[in-house]
């Protein structure tokens, strides 16, 4: 009896250690492919692909990508949106593949890889080849949601339900102190770049390649950290649309979970518009300088470290749901004080860039914890493939009212305001949904605070 208890109390031990392992594993995969986020779609590409675009443009401003007319300063916008709908398409049939087979890793591998080389490609994006950035974009930005549809799926697997704020809210950390790290090398070889006999494209081209580097380099860490698990639910493959109608017939078992997937999928809209089309705004409606706007993120990035540990704090006191309903009001005050910012002042845009980063990470974080105790067991990729749409999915609608709202009024302005109603809905929505009823639901166990 007294050997048993010893087995027991060693194989719990190792059980522990190994999923601390994965977490740590975890972690890094954040650190890895969070650079591409700040220095590729946050900084450098939105300005620099919308300048190529620009000097590709004929007279009255537009370029004319398959024949469509477009103007240049929504080229950008118009690709993330591109980007997004091929991530609609792969994200439930990877992730159902992924539960079907119980092979997340090499699913995970293939992803993340074709990201950083399209995003190192993106050396060679000069002189007006504008299509070449588009495409490379497309590539990229897909590859990430696919890749990050999968990482997220392992939460629930690796951190049991007390655990998993505290766990989702340092893996953020991590991504943003890469972030920050890597922009720091970023904002010196830009304004250095003279001295380094380097063009300022040249710089700026060298800082889009490096993320791709970066990503491929440390995404062997949690590649090698990680295990697969036996599938739960064996079940035929089926092709992308069709899995796509199974999945979403799936979850109108669980209209709880669809009910915060709603949420999430408005709110997080307007999120993920604003990391992408902030320095766009700064640069082309506020008249700041490169330098300005990769400080300001940098200023982000750190803020949304110590932002993402304390929204995790303030969950484990007055519960995860309602930290996420006081963020979305924090970013409506930012957006009505972003309308107003006045033009080539940096120091209003820093500090609107301190409010951004002390909601950021937190509300993204928080939401990732709160959906994982709303997936059924043996469903987690299929289910985090749904979320992803909104993540870096769904995201296509921001883009495109900032970008139609740019082309109607021809003010920035104007198209950053309009990303309000997202927050304001989404809001509304998320405060409606009951969420532990919603996790019982799905069969799962309810944690004491949530």
């Amino acid at each position: 009896m007294g050997s048993d208890t010893v087995r027991t109390g060693a194989e719990d031990a190792d059980e522990s250690a190994a999923r601390r392992r994965e977490q740590h594993g975890w972690y890094v995969y954040d650190w890895a492919c969070s650079v591409y986020s700040t220095s590729v779609l946050t900084v450098f590409l939105g300005p620099y692909l919308t300048s190529v675009a620009e000097s590709a443009a004929d007279a009255g401003g537009f370029v004319h990508p398959l024949g469509v007319p477009v103007r240049a300063g929504s080229f950008f916008a118009y690709a993330v949106s591109l980007s997004v709908i091929v991530a609609i398409v792969a994200m439930p049939l990877v992730g159902a593949a992924a539960d079907r087979t119980g092979r997340k890793k090499p699913l995970l591998a293939a992803a993340a890889y074709a990201g950083a080389a399209a995003t190192t490609g993106m050396f060679f994006l000069s002189g007006d080849r504008y299509l070449l950035g588009g495409a490379l974009l497309i590539v990229a930005n897909a590859a990430q949601s696919v890749a990050m549809m999968l990482c997220n799926s392992y939460l629930p697997q690796i951190a049991p339900p007390e655990e998993r704020d505290a766990v989702s809210s340092r893996g953020w950390a991590f991504g943003y102190a890469a972030g920050a790290l890597v922009l720091v090398g970023n904002l010196v070889l830009y304004l250095a770049h003279d001295s380094f006999g380097l063009t300022e494209g040249e710089a700026v081209r060298i800082c889009l390649a490096s993320a791709g580097l970066w990503w491929g380099a440390f995404a062997v860490i949690p590649l090698r950290r990680l295990r697969d698990r036996p599938a739960a639910r064996p079940a035929p493959a089926l092709s992308g649309r069709r899995q796509l109608v199974a999945t979403l017939r799936d979850m109108r078992r669980h209209p709880l979970t669809l009910a915060f997937l709603l949420a999430y999928l408005v709110y997080n809209d307007g999120i993920q518009t604003v990391i992408t089309q902030a320095s766009v705004y700064g640069s082309k409606e506020l008249g700041l300088g490169q330098s300005t706007l990769i400080g300001a993120v940098l200023l982000v990035q750190v803020l949304a470290v110590a932002g993402a540990l304390l929204l995790g704090r303030l969950a484990r006191r007055y519960g995860a749901q309602r930290t996420v309903l006081g963020s979305l009001l924090a970013w409506i005050v930012i957006l009505a004080a972003g309308y107003f910012l006045p033009a080539g002042a940096p120091v209003w845009f820093f500090v609107l860039a301190a409010g951004i980063g002390l909601v950021l990470g937190g509300s993204q974080a928080l939401s990732r914890s709160l959906f994982s105790h709303l997936v059924p067991p043996g469903k987690e990729a299929e289910y985090f493939s749904a979320y992803e749409l909104s993540d870096r999915g769904m995201s296509w609608l921001g883009p495109l009212l900032f970008g139609l709202t740019y082309q109607l009024t021809g003010s920035y302005r104007d198209a950053i305001v309009s990303l309000v109603a997202f927050f304001v809905l989404g809001f509304l929505l998320l405060a409606r949904v009951p969420l532990r009823r919603a996790i019982g639901d799905a069969g799962n166990p309810v944690p004491e605070r949530i």
